[in-house]
């Protein structure tokens, strides 16, 4: 087994840079029984600990002072079933490797994320998003049918779709809190062409009954809004992606995995006065828009469903964004988009902040697959500010004040993908599944062995 002593060597940084955790052992097991010792020795490997796969996470949900269990050396993919339509692998193995893998077989993951270096294990236990392929559901763990782990005293356990349903839906949202999943199943289908269509809307004109309308046309929906104006990006299915199918992907990639964020953070860093950043800032915001009109002119786009999917492996700092994400009900979404957009601008007169990038919102359609899915009452659609930043103490600060505006609104975080989260927001989110789900956690791990610090404040 491999482990280092603590040192610089064991500091491990999350996606952005935003959160990093010093553990006192950093380890990379490859087998199941390592894991088994790991949790067993809670002398050489003290508490608490965390599983981690790529740490894309933007709370400290995997930061621990005790022990990080590294799975990026658990990828082996473990069999596709052909007749249930299944493929199982190692939870280290990254979503974006798995999806290429199987693409190259005619197949495809459910729902093809963007951010594809979430690891399968992170994707089978905690929540995600994917409102393009929200056919039927648009959070990815709903699909996981199996998953296998080992507890915090060492013992293997599983859950399945068809012999513990009910234990399956606790994993499904249980955050690597009752031990390290080390292997998962999700369901597959036959590889999909998608097309992509764009509306856009001035804000002030949107109704709730188009707004109904926009959905009941559409398989998948997310909405970008670029100052007073909705660009609504809807997809369905269509026999094949055509000759361009690639070249769209290609380019759509690279906007995701540097343009967007690069130009906001030029803007921001190398623009020298507050009059002339806005001004370049709106310029670019104003681009952004024809790019829209011009999709929609053209009546879009069409291509794979895998190729979608972003790496963000290889990209450089300067072109790295980050994100919150809270949602709320369907009939709340369009009131509250304009209350965030006089929030925002408030904001910015009296703060001097604004971002730099769209702000997405993302439909996402009623689930109860897992105790804590966001959509579990009901169709919800998610706010999300976006922002590539260079001054990381103004964007932390008007995350904390957008919080308090999305929680005044009953909003409802996530635990990974909503930073400063705190247990008011949780309680007030989850209600009675919230208290279920930390008495579950207390009596599945009664010494404490997986909850650190960021894990207590919410369950406590």
């Amino acid at each position: 087994m491999t482990f280092q002593a603590t040192s610089k060597q064991n500091t491990v940084v999350n996606y952005d840079g935003s959160i990093s955790a010093s553990p006192q052992q950093l380890v990379r097991p490859s087998t199941i029984q390592e894991i088994q010792s790991i949790l067993r020795d809670g002398e050489r490997y003290p508490s608490p600990v965390r599983a981690m796969g790529s740490y894309h996470s933007l709370t400290p949900c995997v930061s621990t002072d005790g022990t990080i269990i590294d799975m990026s050396r658990m990828t082996r993919i473990l069999g596709i079933n052909w007749t249930e339509m299944t493929f199982t692998a190692e939870a280290g193995l990254q979503v974006v490797d798995a999806s290429a893998i199987l693409r190259r077989l005619g197949l495809q993951l459910m729902t093809n994320i963007e951010i594809g270096n979430m690891t399968l294990g992170a994707a089978a236990c905690c929540q995600s998003k994917d409102a393009l392929d929200g056919v039927q559901f648009g959070q990815f763990n709903s699909y996981v049918v199996d998953m296998r782990w080992v507890t915090p005293d060492g013992q293997l356990a599983e859950a399945s779709e068809r012999d513990t349903p009910d234990l399956l839906t606790m994993m499904r949202s249980s955050y690597g809190l009752i031990g390290v999943i080390y292997q998962t199943t999700f369901r597959i289908k036959p590889l999909e062409a998608v097309h992509f269509s764009y509306l856009p809307r001035p804000i002030k004109d949107l109704t709730d009954s188009e707004v109904d309308d926009i959905i009941e046309g559409s398989e998948g929906l997310i909405c970008w809004t670029v100052g007073r104006r909705a660009h609504f990006q809807t997809r369905r299915r269509v026999p094949e992606a055509g000759a361009s199918g690639r070249f769209f992907a290609a380019v759509r990639r690279r906007l995701w995995n540097h343009t967007e964020a690069s130009a906001g953070r030029f803007i921001d860093r190398y623009v020298p006065t507050k009059p002339l950043k806005n001004f370049a800032l709106d310029t670019w915001f104003s681009g952004t828009k024809l790019t829209f009109s011009a999709l929609h002119l053209t009546r879009g786009f069409s291509l794979y469903d895998p190729d979608k999917t972003v790496d963000y492996r290889s990209t450089p700092a300067s072109a790295k964004y980050a994100f919150t994400f809270w949602t709320f009900t369907r009939q709340q979404w369009l009131s509250i988009l304009r209350e965030y957009l006089d929030f925002s601008e408030d904001y910015f007169k009296r703060r001097g902040f604004r971002c730099n990038m769209a702000l997405g919102s993302y439909y996402i359609r009623k689930d109860t697959s897992s105790i804590l899915s966001y959509s579990y009452n009901g169709d919800m659609f998610s706010i999300d500010p976006i922002h590539a930043d260079t001054n990381r103490l103004a964007w932390h600060e008007f995350l904390q004040h957008f919080n308090e505006f999305a929680y005044s609104r009953k909003g409802t975080p996530l635990l990974n993908q909503s930073p400063f989260v705190n247990k008011d927001y949780v309680e007030a989110a989850y209600g009675e599944r919230w208290k279920k789900f930390a008495d579950w956690i207390k009596s599945t791990d009664p010494s404490r062995r997986m909850v650190n610090q960021f894990f207590a404040d919410l369950l406590d």
